[in-house]
């Protein structure tokens, strides 16, 4: 079984949010067999600034759905969308 990068836009739910605080409980948040393999910053507006980590998983049934779920239930997260995925 390959493997699948998955690059997520995280916005979180206010501009004074602690971003590597918020980069670290998304960290513990992944589920078993996934991994972070980096993480950009972009600056959306007002302040605000959204996480774009890249999420390497199994390529099994479900995909990126059970990191999506997980991540939305993290602390002072608003959204998450998949921003782009591809196989390794």
């Amino acid at each position: 079984m390959g493997k699948v990068a998955a690059k997520i836009k995280v916005m979180p739910d206010s501009p004074e949010i602690d971003l590597d605080a918020l980069q670290e409980r998304l960290e513990t948040a992944l589920p078993e067999g996934a991994k972070i393999n980096g993480v950009e910053r972009e600056e959306v507006a007002f302040g605000l600034v959204a996480l774009y980590p890249t999420v390497i998983v199994p390529d099994g049934a479900g995909g990126t759905e059970t990191v999506e779920e997980n991540f939305t239930g993290v602390d002072g997260v608003e959204s998450v969308d998949v921003d782009n995925v591809g196989r390794i």
